[in-house]
């Protein structure tokens, strides 16, 4: 894969982190969506391990 890719990854991860953060910091935050948004960053983090490895 193209360090595009990686980028796109790091780009969706932040976006993901800054989601996360805004969820958490409401008063009535959504655990659901919390834990979701988790496992979304934690599959990309695994994906950019992984692209980095194959470089």
């Amino acid at each position: 894969m193209s360090e595009n890719h990686l980028s796109a990854l790091r780009l969706k991860h932040a976006e993901l982190e800054a989601q996360l953060e805004r969820e958490e910091t409401r008063p009535h935050p959504d655990d659901d969506l919390i834990h979701r948004l988790k496992k979304q960053k934690l599959q990309l983090k695994d994906a950019m391990a992984q692209e980095l490895m194959s470089a």
